[in-house]
């Protein structure tokens, strides 16, 4: 039996290639013995786990071991013995993609964790699971990290083979006309952002097949497989989160209708709200609020998650204010907290920081507070308060 798992692990890793190292290769303690990655379709958690085997084990070595919860060995055998079986042979890290397609994955990692106290499993799992509140018996023992798309850091990196490390917000505002000035000789990131914007936070946009159409197939999977599968939807109500993803994406980012949404869709009010937050949950939206709002309330504004998904769904009529606010949100969002203002084009972050996203070339005229900062875009440098919004791109 495991001879073949090896075969294949041995080929996955001769043939991953990693082209950009991700940042939360550093930032997991990798002594945890129970480690979730989890992460929307497409951000590349399978590449993740391999590159993780292959930096810290490489070819050959039968300590380590991939596993893909997909193969059908695991129809009629289950994790516990399978990871019974390995470590009987001398195996010490167990990693274990898409975890979820086992009924009872959460009660067969608690069974490794106590059984096997020599075992270290890292597993990936879908944005949509609630590692800790949906699994009790997992509190207290897992770690759970989140994998992102590429940041624009990452994407000019690959795109120039440059190594731009990522700076803190506080670097940014602080500092972005000096750190501007060390990038700006080694690379023009104004010739690659337009490019990131349209396709640079999947990576699978490396692959050579049509972007538009892979990731179409990928947002089917995440509405069919995530959301369905892991919240126990009926099939039946596919059709229904469809058109509502598609009626927000076409709305741009406002707040929601919800009562003209539920007559839409042809469900209550509720719901509407249940499978907005569902949506969320597998990163195809993001629900802002004022601040110190949040769910269940009403959002004050619904954005697509990242700019990708604005070219995917209605790619004729994409308004660049709202790739760049959508962009702006998508960078904030891993470290901050993002919150809406009454203002228009303008954010506030963690609770405090106004941000108000512009035109640097707009023939409107901006009079600028000095207690507002500015992302400007279709400009490479700032002054001030007023940052080059591409800079963004460098907070992970």
């Amino acid at each position: 039996m495991e001879e073949a798992f090896f075969r294949t692990h041995d080929y996955l890793l001769e043939h991953t290639n990693a082209p950009v190292r991700r940042t939360l290769m550093d930032e997991i303690d990798w002594n945890d013995r129970l480690i979730g990655i989890k992460g929307t379709r497409g951000v590349g958690k399978t590449t993740f786990l391999l590159q993780y085997a292959k930096e810290k084990f490489g070819v050959g070595n039968r300590s380590c071991l991939y596993v893909n919860m997909n193969n059908f060995y695991f129809h009629g055998n289950g994790i516990t013995d399978f990871a019974r079986d390995f470590v009987n042979h001398g195996g010490k890290t167990l990693l274990i993609d898409q975890v979820f397609k086992e009924p009872d994955w959460s009660m067969e990692l608690r069974r490794c964790y106590d059984l096997f106290p020599q075992l270290k499993i890292v597993f990936t799992g879908s944005s949509v699971m609630r590692l800790k509140e949906e699994n009790p018996e997992l509190n207290g023992i897992v770690k759970s990290y989140n994998l992102r798309g590429f940041s624009f850091r990452e994407f000019l990196n690959l795109q120039t083979g440059n190594h731009f490390h990522p700076y803190s917000l506080e670097d940014i505002i602080n500092d972005h006309e000096h750190i501007v000035r060390e990038i700006l000789p080694l690379a023009s990131p104004m010739k690659y952002f337009d490019d990131y914007i349209h396709h640079g936070f999947y990576p699978f946009f490396l692959e050579h097949r049509n972007f538009s159409e892979n990731l179409l197939k990928t947002m089917n999977m995440m509405t069919e497989v995530d959301i369905l599968l892991i919240k126990q939807i009926e099939l039946k109500y596919l059709t229904k989160i469809k058109k509502l993803f598609y009626l927000l994406a076409l709305a741009g980012p406002k707040a929601p209708n919800i009562s003209q949404l539920a007559q839409e869709i042809e469900t209550s009010r509720a719901t509407v709200m249940n499978y907005i937050k569902y949506l969320a949950d597998a990163r195809l939206i993001n629900m802002i609020y004022p601040v110190g709002q949040a769910f269940p309330k009403k959002p004050a504004k619904v954005m697509m998650h990242n700019s990708n998904l604005l070219y995917a769904i209605y790619p004729i009529a994409v308004d660049r204010q709202t790739a760049m606010e959508t962009f702006f949100v998508n960078t904030m969002w891993k470290d901050h907290v993002v919150s809406s203002s009454n203002k228009d084009g303008q954010y506030i972050i963690d609770g405090t920081r106004k941000f108000r996203i512009c035109d640097a070339q707009g023939g409107q005229k901006i009079r600028y507070n000095t207690d507002t900062y500015y992302a400007r875009y279709n400009t490479e440098i700032g002054k001030g308060n007023r940052l080059p919004l591409w800079l963004l791109g460098f907070l992970y």
